[in-house]
This record gives C-alpha cells, sequence and structure tokens, in this order.
C-alpha cells in the first residue's frame, strides 16, 4: 500500500523523552564517536546541499514508496564488510510506535566470526540483526530499537555476541547511495552506547517473556515485536558528546 498525506498526519505525534547514555565512556570512544559525528552531519549536510536526504537516497531507482517493500529492493549488502540493511515501512495502525519508515541494519552470516557461524549452521545464511533506525519524513532519526527474531527472521545471538559485531559494520560501497552508506556506518558509531543498551534490555525483555511463559517459543510470539526502544535527538547526542569531551 502507498503512503499517504493521512498517513503522514498519523505519525504525527509527540516524541517520547530523548535517551543519552547514563554510564562513562572512555575517551578514546568518545573521539570515536565524535568522528562518527562529523561524518554523519558532513552527509547530512552533503545530501541536502543536493536537495536530498538518507531517506530519499534508499528509495533511488525503486519507484513508489509502497509500505512493507524493503528499499533497495534485495536489501543493500557489502561483499566484503557483510553489511547488510534496508528501509522499509509499515502501515501505521500496525506498531505501536508508528513512524515514517525505519532502517534494519544487519551482519550478514560472512561477517560473523567462527564460532557463532558453528553456532547458527541451522539458521542458514539468515544475518543478524543489530538494531533498527526510525526516520522522519524529512531524513532524520528520532528512535532506535530492536526486534524479535521472527520480525526479520534473523540468526538469534544474545546481546554481547551481537554488541561484538558493532565495530564490523561498515558499508563501503556506492549502492544505492554512498552518503547514505556513508552516514549508516557512522550512525552506528555514533549511538554505539545506545545501541548496547537496547541489546541488553533486548534480552531482558526476552528473559521477563520467557519466565512468564516458559512453554511458548517467545522468539516466534507475534504479540511481541519490538523488545527495546529509545528515542534518540542527533542534535543532542552532539551536545553531550561536546560537554564529554569539554569535561
Amino acid at each position: 500500500m502507498a503512503m499517504t498525506a493521512a498517513r503522514q498526519q498519523h505519525i504525527d505525534h509527540a516524541p517520547a523523552a530523548v535517551v543519552v547514555p547514563d554510564h562513562t565512556q572512555t575517551r578514546e570512544r568518545l573521539l570515536r564517536m565524535a568522528e562518527a559525528a562529523n561524518e554523519v552531519v558532513d552527509c547530512i549536510g552533503e545530501l541536502h546541499a543536493a536537495g536530498s536526504n538518507v531517506v530519499l537516497e534508499a528509495l533511488r531507482h525503486g519507484g513508489e514508496f509502497t509500505e512493507w517493500e524493503h528499499y533497495p529492493a534485495d536489501d543493500a549488502r557489502d561483499p566484503v564488510t557483510h553489511g547488510q540493511y534496508y528501509l522499509h515501512a509499515h502501515s501505521p495502525d500496525d506498531r505501536e510506535q508508528p513512524d515514517y519508515a525505519h532502517f534494519h541494519v544487519f551482519m550478514g552470516q560472512g561477517g560473523l566470526p567462527d564460532h557463532l557461524r558453528r553456532n547458527c549452521r541451522s539458521d542458514g545464511d539468515r544475518p543478524v540483526h543489530l538494531v533498527a533506525i526510525s526516520m522522519t519524513p524529512d531524513g532524520m532519526p528520532a528512535r532506535l530499537f530492536t526486534t524479535n527474531r521472527w520480525v526479520t527472521d534473523e540468526s538469534w545471538h544474545g546481546a554481547e555476541d551481537v554488541i561484538a559485531l558493532l565495530d564490523r559494520f561498515a558499508m563501503t560501497g556506492d549502492q544505492p547511495s554512498r552518503p547514505l552508506n556513508r552516514w549508516l556506518t557512522a550512525m552506528i558509531r555514533l549511538f554505539r552506547p545506545q545501541i548496547e543498551d537496547l541489546l541488553r534490555d533486548r534480552d531482558r525483555t526476552i528473559a521477563l517473556w520467557r519466565a512468564r511463559e516458559p512453554d511458548a517459543d517467545v522468539l516466534d510470539n507475534r504479540t511481541l515485536d519490538v523488545t527495546s526502544s529509545m528515542s534518540i535527538s542527533l542534535m543532542q547526542h552532539i551536545a553531550w558528546l561536546e560537554q564529554q569531551l569539554d569535561g
């Protein structure tokens, strides 16, 4: 179903409180995040000057923006790093916190360390879901969230194993757009503390559901889709980062 003006009005709701990291970061990590912040801002500026944004870049050559479709159609895949992602949107009535669109970010099987590949042979070539990034209509990130296994048909691993994959994620090619690929790579680095927290919260959510329903397959439970979520602000996060470095 194609997107409509009514759908955009439906998602124009008040944002939740923005979350910044509440635990200490090493200076080395803060400097890496600052470098990523510069990259994120540069990519946004470059696309803005060209009359575009990261959402529009994902939709290039994709025709009309249609709910549930993947953009690009067969996902963006890096043959060297095995990073992978796609943009898509749901029906506004399908989720508790509807958004305009979101990127699902993965690490493909080829990018996993040997011990994880050995543990997921039965999963075939299913990728590991790292995080999802909710976007506004003007192409700005608004929220990060994680999902249950059935949502993306992923290869499931514990939070610490997934966190260890974050540094491996990179999109180095030109398709569907080099600025978009640079932006997404940098976003994973810039919001690394929040993503770590979300992945650990994801595991806590799954553990609570398993304790409540010990005989059910929680990872396939269609009533549990979003397992952790937080609103973000690029400007506020960069301001926090500058404050940390100045301090």
